[in-house]
């Protein structure tokens, strides 16, 4: 992608006296018409890149650049090395070995290549991940409908949706996109897609509305849970929603917040099994009584 090439050819730049054009083709494997195009891109994002013709000359950065300006600190490499390798993860491993190996100039890297900090964005469906993701940003670039049967507390459905973002939040990796069966913006979970395929018919993109590209808007905490928890789950409850999410009493660890997806919640109070009582909301306590004694049952069946 050009912008991966921009960084790459402003970090060789940055720790080079000079270079020359065929050099950066050969290193980016690129013609030198695109490596000419790219630095006048460069020059015009305001970054001053010098072209001298002849014997000694090459492309540099204006003399001083480098000491009195800081186009990319230390940690802002390091950042960008480490969400590479968290992509690494879930991406292709050529494409992010590359980009990583533009981040070398002269066989030394720009900053230390041992980031300390690991970001592992895979899961136990990494394959099945990595597919989905690529498939879904050649549409994104390709402007090309997808298509998929999604599954969902209801069932299973089918959709098409216009692709604009793979989006990875909330521990898990969306795609967000226009429906078009409901003609709205949609997020769905890509562990519930199955049957992934990219259509031949293509869409012209729309603007997308404000409020719709604040992906937690969508999540309003309205259930609002009252529940006892034993002093043997406290880590439990760290885990998830941190030191201050409770307080411990004599009954136990009370725990005061709020939820969005009442699915969800029935299903992570259900994994706490006798070690939680639910106080509020009274329809949640019931819900979890009678999910207990349907759980009961199953096992006070006579043969």
């Amino acid at each position: 992608m050009k912008l991966d090439r921009l960084l790459g050819i402003l970090t060789v730049l940055l720790q080079n006296d000079r270079v020359t054009a065929p050099e950066l083709a050969e290193k980016f494997e690129v013609a030198r018409r695109t490596i000419g195009r790219d630095i006048d891109a460069l020059c015009q994002a305001g970054i001053p890149v010098v072209s001298r013709q002849g014997v000694g000359g090459g492309i540099s950065i204006a003399e001083g650049f480098k000491l009195d300006k800081s186009v990319l600190t230390t940690d802002e490499l390091s950042g960008i090395i480490a969400a590479l390798k968290g992509i690494g993860s879930v991406a292709e491993r050529s494409n992010v070995e590359f980009t990583l190996d533009k981040l070398h100039a002269n066989g030394g890297a720009v900053v230390s290549m041992r980031e300390p900090v690991i970001i592992d964005l895979a899961s136990h469906y990494k394959g099945q991940l990595t597919e989905k993701i690529e498939l879904i940003k050649r549409a994104v670039l390709e402007t090309r409908v997808i298509e998929f049967d999604y599954y969902y507390e209801k069932g299973e459905t089918h959709r098409r949706i216009e692709p604009y973002f793979v989006i990875f939040q909330w521990s898990s990796w969306y795609v967000f996109g226009f429906c078009l069966e409901r003609r709205d913006w949609r997020m769905f979970k890509l562990l519930r897609l199955s049957n992934l395929s990219l259509c031949a018919e293509s869409f012209t993109p729309q603007k997308i509305p404000p409020e719709r590209r604040d992906f937690n808007a969508r999540f309003s905490d309205d259930i609002r849970l009252v529940a006892v928890f034993d002093l043997s789950e406290r880590y439990k409850l760290v885990e998830s929603y941190g030191p201050s999410c409770c307080t411990e009493t004599e009954e136990g660890l009370r725990m005061e917040f709020g939820f969005t997806n009442r699915g969800f919640l029935i299903d992570w109070l259900l994994s706490f099994g006798g070690k939680v009582k639910v106080l509020e909301p009274k329809d949640i306590a019931d819900e979890i009584q009678a999910a207990a004694k349907n759980i009961l049952s199953r096992y006070n069946t006579t043969k």
